[in-house]
């Protein structure tokens, strides 16, 4: 009976110690600080993770570009760096214009729009994805874009020569047009680029207005509702293609869980967001009709120009799009 229980004893050990050595921890970069909505949805994706695989695989989030720059998250998780990561996905349009759909200027300027875009978009997205070694979990929209300034906006006349924050291809390019001087600006580099006087304007949501306190610098807010971008969820390829089929299952499954939660919570924010720029000072309005005229016109060769530069694959997005 002795020896029995000697046995039973390192099998339980062996399980045990078995147990340990399967179990996996990912790092997980994320661009935005820990108190951002999509920070704290991506915190309560990995939470989702941990629990359904009973601890097997462990996702530890990392804010702020506290462990990869927002530049550098993707590149990181490619090249197998860090198995998954979050990231500002239309700023990587230079890499392929269907990064960018989600950022044409007014052409989906509200949540039920966006949606309807990302649902004619998604299973593209997810081919150009995995021919990069990556596969696709979920994505969660941003509040709809405003224009922040240090002055008053009434035409695109004002915007001659300011000096403005750009963080993807469109924003760029809206820069370009309207004669401002574009500044790659990253989101946890902004507020000292307002407070050094780097960067006095650019376009983003209320929500990184909050986040950057940008009334210590800024004086207005216009609510142009230019597009609703989205921050994708993706894994190396090879991390995922490694894990059990139950496992990827949980990944996926609480991936689209997160999916609708951040949408949806962005949606609930958004008011919220203009309250509190407001609250601290600053003059929030819609654009004036000069304005909105001049930008929309933006909008219009901005739709052109992506239509030309995605092809038959962008094409047939905007197609399916519109048709909805």
């Amino acid at each position: 009976m002795k020896r029995i229980s000697i046995l039973l004893a390192g099998c339980a050990a062996l399980s045990f110690s078995a147990g340990l050595a399967s179990a996996e921890t990912w790092d997980m970069p994320l661009a935005y600080p820990a108190t951002n909505f999509h920070s704290e949805n991506a915190a309560e994706f990995a939470q989702c993770v941990n629990e359904g695989t009973d601890g097997e695989l462990e996702i530890v989030t990392h804010p702020n570009g506290s462990l990869f720059s927002g530049s550098d998250i993707k590149r990181a998780v490619q090249t197998g760096q860090a198995p998954i990561g979050e990231r500002l996905i239309s700023a990587h349009a230079n890499e392929n214009p269907l990064f960018g759909i989600d950022s044409i200027p007014f052409l989906a300027t509200s949540f039920e729009a966006s949606e309807k875009l990302w649902a004619a978009a998604e299973d593209k997205m997810k081919e150009v994805l995995e021919s990069q070694n990556l596969v696709y979990i979920y994505a969660a929209a941003w509040p709809p874009q405003g224009l922040f300034g240090k002055q008053e906006f009434n035409s695109i006349e004002d915007l001659q020569g300011v000096k403005f924050r750009a963080y993807n291809a469109a924003t760029a390019r809206i820069a370009e047009l309207a004669g401002m001087a574009p500044v790659q600006i990253e989101a946890a580099e902004l507020s000292q680029a307002l407070a050094t006087g780097v960067v006095d304007s650019f376009i983003s949501s209320g929500s990184t207005g909050v986040d950057s306190k940008v009334w210590e610098s800024l004086t207005h807010f216009y609510d142009v509702q230019a597009w609703l971008p989205r921050n994708l969820v993706f894994v190396n390829k090879s991390a995922f293609e490694g894990l059990d089929e139950a496992t990827q299952n949980v990944l996926l499954e609480c991936g689209a869980e997160a999916g609708t939660r951040g949408t949806q919570t962005a949606e609930q924010l958004t008011a919220g967001y203009l309250e509190e720029l407001e609250a601290n000072g600053m003059t929030v309005a819609p654009p004036s009709d000069q304005l909105r005229e001049d930008l929309a016109a933006l909008g219009e060769t901005m739709t052109e120009e992506w239509i030309a530069s995605a092809g038959e694959d962008g094409a047939a997005i905007i197609e399916a799009y519109r048709a909805q």
